[in-house]
């Protein structure tokens, strides 16, 4: 009984102090990491359910907005006829060079129930013919309307019944990073395919010598996928799919779109005046990545450092001085070039935007009047040419042509800088979209001559093959 009574008493002593010690060790509250000051945790841990239901992945329904977007997405057959490379048989007995066909494919958005369609510019490039597929595998050929490469924008049309599907354009401005979004397309000739990613960036540029303004996205991209729609939750179209960064060609997470507001604004230009309308601020901005820049310390600027205003420009008329930084434009902010060129991407000359600028520490408000472009970069030679100022007409004894402002790299030894290109194969240049045209027309197995004046008034030719 003894022995009972002995054991009874070292269990229930064992026992208390099994329960002290998780009192002690386990049941401490309120213990947080602070510092010295206050009493606030270094790291917290959030009581939400972070499953993917709890972070709302499963909430978001894409079936209703890739019915709707499959419908309205194309698939797009580019036919183009080109010359084979050059051969001796050519050189020495004048043989024609032999048509070879080619054909390329892409996809194309229909935007209206009478058959227009927006595509990219590059999928529909030197086509003989055009043939546009529905969803519901009818065929139709398809007449360019317009186009404009430096949006890489382009304006189809087929003659079907006024009762397709086709889709709205939404407001890319208001599209947020991290915002759900659904790529669809024909890549690899896989018709009606949807894939679904989030907004990883907006504004972003590709080349430095280009106004690029894409939506970034990481929905799936591949080859033929160019010219389809990116669509919001809503099947909304924000964007249409350009491009993407690829080391094998292939999509490997990063695919870029032209946004909405910028192609519909193109699609409108086209559809009423036949053209795109441009309206230009008038300055050129620094290349903050370059080693002048980094000393001045303008990698570090928030904002578009004006590097030089154009002569009678809007920006010129409105009092805007190299050195000025911009630091919005009507009320919105802006950080690097490519949100500038992005937002007066869907203006037109004669618009007026509100300038906020800092000068020397102190701000400043302008109003400039945009105006049409006065310059661009040409296709196959990557001369930047403008129109003639008045003291050019003088100055030269013309009246028309365009005049040579930058070069790139390899052409400086040949002194072409401020000549004036008066003619190309023949065709007289009398302005910017004339010199575009001819020059947009080159092609790498053929030979082009050009005609230039010179400071002296003297003609000079030029001929690249």
């Amino acid at each position: 009984m003894k022995k009972i009574a002995s054991l009874l008493l070292v269990s229930v002593f064992a026992g208390a102090i099994t329960l002290g010690a998780y009192k002690l060790f386990f049941e401490k509250e309120s213990y947080k990491w602070v510092t010295s000051e206050e009493e606030t945790p270094l790291v917290t841990t959030s009581n939400l359910d972070t499953s993917a239901r709890g972070a709302g992945i499963n909430e978001v329904d894409f079936t209703l907005a890739a019915e709707k977007t499959v419908n309205s997405v194309v698939h797009v057959k580019n036919m183009t006829l080109s010359r084979g490379p050059s051969s001796i048989a050519e050189f020495f007995y004048g043989y024609e060079r032999q048509q070879i066909p080619q054909v390329g494919t892409g996809s194309g958005v229909v935007i209206s129930p009478d058959g227009y369609i927006v595509t990219n510019n590059h999928v529909i490039a030197n086509s003989s013919q055009l043939e546009v597929t529905l969803n519901n595998n009818k065929t139709y050929e398809a007449e360019v309307i317009g186009t404009d490469p430096d949006s890489d924008i382009a304006l189809l049309k087929i003659e079907a019944e006024n009762a397709l599907p086709y889709l709205a354009f939404g407001d890319s401005d208001n599209t947020k990073i991290g915002e759900w979004v659904l790529a669809v397309g024909n890549p690899f000739n896989l018709t009606s395919t949807v894939t679904a990613g989030i907004v990883s960036a907006k504004a972003r540029s590709l080349s430095p010598t280009r106004t690029q303004s894409f939506i970034q996205t990481d929905a799936a991209v591949n080859p033929g996928n160019s010219g389809g729609a990116l669509v919001n939750t809503n099947g909304d179209l924000i964007g249409i799919n350009t491009a993407i960064t690829s080391q094998t060609g292939s999509y490997v997470g990063y695919a870029f779109a032209v946004p909405s507001n910028i192609a519909k604004k193109v699609v409108e230009d086209i559809m009423e005046f036949g053209n795109v309308q441009k309206g230009l601020l008038g300055i050129s901005a620094a290349n903050t990545n370059s080693p002048t820049a980094i000393e001045m310390g303008l990698d570090q600027l928030e904002g578009v450092y004006i590097a030089g205003v154009e002569e009678e420009s809007g920006a010129e008329d409105a009092g805007l001085m190299e050195g000025d930084v911009i630091k919005k434009i009507d009320n919105i902010e802006i950080q690097k070039f490519s949100e500038l060129t992005g937002y007066l991407s869907a203006k037109r000359p004669g618009d007026v935007v509100q300038v906020t600028l800092d000068r020397d520490g102190k701000s400043l408000v302008k109003n400039v009047t945009l105006k049409k472009q006065n310059s661009v970069i040409l296709p196959a030679t990557a001369f930047r040419v403008k129109n003639l100022s008045k003291e050019d007409i003088k100055k030269f004894g013309v009246s028309k042509g365009v005049k040579i402002t930058d070069v790139p790299q390899g052409y400086e030894r040949y002194n072409l800088k401020d000549k004036i290109i008066v003619e190309v194969d023949g065709n007289k240049v009398n302005n910017i979209e004339d010199a575009k045209k001819y020059f947009g027309e080159i092609s790498r197995y053929g030979r082009t001559s050009f005609t230039m004046i010179n400071q002296n008034g003297e003609k000079e030719h030029m001929i690249l093959q």
